[in-house]
C-alpha cells in the first residue's frame, strides 16, 4: 500500500477529534495530509502533514480549503457547506465520523440543517451532536481506509 496517489487529505481541522487517525492513514497510504486550522489551534507537523494556519474569522479555513483543493482530494469536514463545495470540485469528503457525503444526501443533509436551525431561532431546544465515541474513531479509519485503498485500486467507493 505504498503506492503514491496523486490526491491529498484536506482536513477542515478546527474542531477534529481524529488527527492522529489521519496522520496515520495518510501515512500507511503514502497520501499527504494538510491540517488546515485558525492560529488559535496550536497543531505540530509530523511526517507526512502539513500544517496551514489562516486567520481567526469564522469561515477562515473552509475558504481557504475551498480555493485550494483540487478534483480527487479528499476532504475531511463537519461542515455541510464545505463539503457541498468540495463535491462540486469532485473531491471525496468524508464527516469526522465516517459519513460519506455525497451529490445524493447532500441537499436532504442542508435542507436539515436549515430546518433545525430554523426552529432553534424560533426558541426550540434541539440537542447537540452524540458525544465521540471510541467507535465513532474506528469507524472513522475503517472507512478512510476503506475510501484510500478504493482510490488506489481505482474502485468505486
Amino acid at each position: 500500500m505504498n503506492r503514491n496517489l496523486s490526491l491529498r487529505i484536506v482536513v477542515d481541522a478546527d474542531a477534529c477529534p481524529v488527527k492522529s487517525e489521519i496522520a496515520a492513514v495518510g501515512r500507511q497510504f503514502n497520501v499527504p495530509v494538510w491540517l488546515v486550522s485558525s492560529y488559535d489551534h496550536l497543531l505540530k507537523a509530523e511526517e507526512g502533514v502539513s500544517i496551514i494556519h489562516v486567520d481567526r474569522s469564522d469561515q477562515s479555513a473552509d475558504l481557504y480549503i475551498a480555493n485550494h483543493i483540487v478534483r480527487g482530494d479528499v476532504v475531511l469536514t463537519q461542515d455541510y457547506g464545505l463539503a457541498t463545495l468540495a463535491l462540486s470540485k469532485s473531491c471525496h469528503v468524508l464527516s469526522f465520523r465516517g459519513k460519506i457525503y455525497n451529490n445524493e444526501n447532500i441537499d436532504f443533509l442542508l435542507d436539515r440543517r436549515f430546518i433545525q436551525a430554523k426552529a432553534r431561532r424560533n426558541g426550540k431546544h434541539t440537542k447537540g451532536p452524540k458525544p465521540f465515541t471510541i467507535d465513532d474513531r474506528t469507524f472513522f479509519q475503517q472507512q478512510l481506509t476503506k475510501l484510500l485503498h478504493c482510490l488506489q485500486e481505482n474502485v468505486h467507493f
